[in-house]
């Protein structure tokens, strides 16, 4: 069973610890954090990228609505918030909270919240997943993600080709170097750096254009300024902020970003 994993902010530590133990009651609720206030909450966000985020709003200094406005928007986690004021309800679903409960917290009402956060987080992936493919063919086909609908519907997706090699010209000499033998590409200013056999070759060219050149389905972004060829990876390690590094079978050792995780999750 796939875990949620789980924030718990509140600058009360009996009500900490009494939804804890509540939550310790589903197999799939994984707590791994617990917050006094919005400072920490912050912080915990940005080093374990939580799946879920039990918020109380009234909190000294930075309230709960506040965390939620300084959140990142790659890493803001689903939110059911805890308090004891009521008023804050329309608030709280105007920002898309997926569930408000109550102080003091009833099992029952506690069970609906996590069943509506499954759900969420059930439909969140599929569409997720929808979204990806449709933004990746929007990109390869230029076309608008109604006119790919209508084309799936029609079975009028047209196949896209991509140049084998890369042409890069260097005072008055053009080298070919072959795709697959691409192990990674990183931005410099104006210029790529692309890394194939142990050779680093420069081209003057933006990072969109060089990688509008490669297949998607062999190259990834993992990075504002890196592109890696999926094939030549042969590592993942995980870090303790939640990124990732690629080890390369050349040796080659590439960060990657918690924003582009998503495009290798499959890998991972």
């Amino acid at each position: 069973m796939s875990k949620i994993r789980t924030l718990i902010v509140d600058d009360e530590s009996l009500a900490r610890r009494g939804l804890s133990i509540r939550l310790e009651k589903f197999d799939d609720i994984e707590i791994i954090a617990e917050c006094k206030n919005g400072r920490e909450a912050l912080a915990a966000i940005d080093t374990y990228s939580p799946d879920l985020m039990f918020l109380d709003i009234q909190m000294p200094g930075i309230d709960g609505f506040e965390v939620l406005k300084k959140i990142q928007g790659d890493n803001i986690p689903l939110i059911v918030f805890v308090t004891a004021f009521d008023q804050y309800a329309v608030d709280a679903f105007e920002i898309h909270a997926v569930d408000y409960v109550l102080k003091p917290v009833e099992d029952e009402r506690l069970l609906i919240a996590v069943e509506r956060v499954r759900h969420h987080l059930q439909q969140s992936n599929s569409n997720n997943h929808k979204k990806r493919l449709m933004d990746l063919i929007a990109n390869i086909t230029g076309q608008s993600p109604a006119q790919i609908d209508q084309m799936l519907v029609n079975n009028e997706l047209p196949n896209e080709t991509y140049p084998e090699k890369i042409a890069i010209k260097d005072r008055g000499e053009t080298t070919l170097v072959h795709n697959t033998d691409i192990a990674w590409i990183e931005a410099a200013g104006d210029y790529m750096c692309i890394h194939a056999n142990d050779q680093v070759h420069v081209l003057r060219s933006t990072m969109k254009d060089l990688e509008s050149k490669l297949n998607p389905q062999n190259f990834q972004r993992i990075h504002r300024s890196t592109i890696v060829n999926l094939d030549k990876i042969e590592k993942v390690c995980s870090h303790i902020n939640g990124e990732y590094y690629l080890v390369l079978n050349g040796g080659s050792r590439l960060k990657m970003s918690r924003s582009y995780r998503d495009k290798i999750k499959h890998i991972i």
